[in-house]
């Protein structure tokens, strides 16, 4: 049996540069877990890796924490800044706190898993591509305007945990023309926005999520059971085309 190789980084003080280059000659040199310790707002983390590297954070990583990423997970001890998981491909961002506006931005495969709330246009701009790269972020707590902007593709999930109502911002799915975002509990009409639709959440619909609800509750130490149940609320477009109206004359 090989032994896995660990190293642990002090990023004290290390601009970000100079820090991404310690972790990319790392996955280079074969390491399979790599710990940061003292981390303080240093963007970039993971960007671009190609590699089935385990890497803990602890502190508050900066903005695009994931960017491009396809394979690692991460594990956040803590909050996270603006778009973590940007545009990411595949692997799996798991953040113990909240984290900034834009968290998966255009993302394209993986999941990211945030333990309490997100800012604005969490989800904007996410697509798949068949179901085998279909995009995952699920929101333990509440999430502000206009969740799932423009989406394309791929799952939202707002569990509300601790929220009298898990979101109560405009905008939820504002130029949806693929996906779905489903909140837990009732969401009010003027909540959604332009090309967006509620659906009936049925049995089937939690057959689907229930392993994804499974394993956000194993990252963060919950009891599942509190939401495998039908209340739902299951948002998705109207149409395709959602502003056709809007810049076609005819």
């Amino acid at each position: 049996m090989i032994e896995m190789k660990t190293i642990r980084i002090d990023a004290k003080d290390i601009h970000y540069t100079p820090l991404n280059q310690k972790i990319r000659a790392a996955v280079a040199d074969g390491v399979g877990e790599i710990i940061l310790d003292n981390v303080l707002g240093q963007r970039f983390i993971g960007t671009g890796l190609k590699s089935n590297v385990l890497i803990i954070i602890n502190g508050v990583p900066g903005g695009d924490l994931g960017m491009f990423m396809s394979g690692p997970i991460c594990i956040i001890k803590g909050n996270a800044e603006h778009a973590p998981g940007n545009t990411m491909d595949n692997g799996m961002l798991v953040i113990h706190g909240s984290a900034g506006d834009a968290v998966a931005h255009s993302i394209r495969g993986g999941k990211v898993f945030i333990r309490d709330n997100i800012g604005y246009r969490g989800g904007i701009h996410m697509k798949q591509y068949k179901e085998e790269n279909r995009p995952i972020l699920v929101v333990g707590g509440t999430a502000h305007s206009f969740l799932g902007e423009y989406m394309a593709g791929g799952l939202v999930l707002v569990l509300g945990i601790g929220k009298e109502k898990s979101i109560t911002d405009r905008g939820i799915g504002s130029g949806i023309h693929g996906g779905e975002i489903i909140i837990r509990g009732e969401v009010d009409d003027y909540l959604l926005g332009v090309g967006a639709k509620k659906f009936e959440f049925n049995e089937s619909d939690l057959e689907r999520i229930a392993p994804v609800i499974k394993s956000f509750c194993e990252h963060f130490k919950l009891d599942p059971t509190e939401f495998l149940d039908t209340n739902y609320t299951r948002i998705a477009p109207s149409s395709n085309r959602p502003f056709a109206n809007k810049y076609v004359w005819e």
